[in-house]
């Protein structure tokens, strides 16, 4: 006997053709299953959409942290230093002296720093770096700030994306 529910095509028993049988009941898999394997197949269902959901947030929030930017900016100065740190990950770190000046006339310059970091793919960016690092040149450093830090990316939320080069302070 065919399965409840749906189309199905039918011989006659006398040779006088085919018959198309439509069926308005459904067919339903579970008809014939007990209580206990009911509960197993609904169980395997939501555990397969639960896991599915799961792996779909935690992917969405990685990509958001991993690629996000919170901020983007420029800060003038003189870069101090530009290396490349540590012991698994190595990734490239740099400070930047602002060098900013007191609220009184003719007070001495209060040296700040701010560290970044540079995305160690961006060889050309950390060429410009050391170079400029070595001529003592003022440069305005362009950045961006992300959610949070990577230890294979870098140990600050700021990244170098480009940097312009002001020449010597007059």
């Amino acid at each position: 006997m065919p399965p409840a529910g749906g189309i199905f095509l039918l011989h006659s028993p006398r040779g006088h053709g085919d018959y198309l049988v439509f069926s308005n009941t459904d067919y339903n898999p579970m008809e014939n299953q007990s209580l206990g394997q009911k509960i197993k197949a609904t169980t395997r269902k939501v555990v397969k959409v639960v896991l599915i959901v799961a792996i779909a947030a935690v992917v969405g929030m990685f990509s958001f942290y991993y690629w996000g930017v919170y901020e983007r900016g420029v800060i003038a100065g003189k870069i101090l230093r530009i290396s490349e740190k540590g012991v698994i990950f190595k990734t490239y770190e740099g400070k930047i002296n602002l060098e900013t000046f007191g609220a009184l006339k003719g007070s001495s310059p209060i040296a700040e720093s701010f560290d970044f970091s540079v995305e160690k793919s961006d060889t050309e960016l950390i060429k410009q770096l050391e170079e400029v690092a070595l001529t003592g040149e003022r440069v305005n450093l362009y950045f961006v700030k992300r959610y949070t830090t990577f230890p294979w990316r870098g140990e600050t939320k700021y990244f170098a994306s480009k940097i312009e080069r002001l020449g010597p302070r007059k």
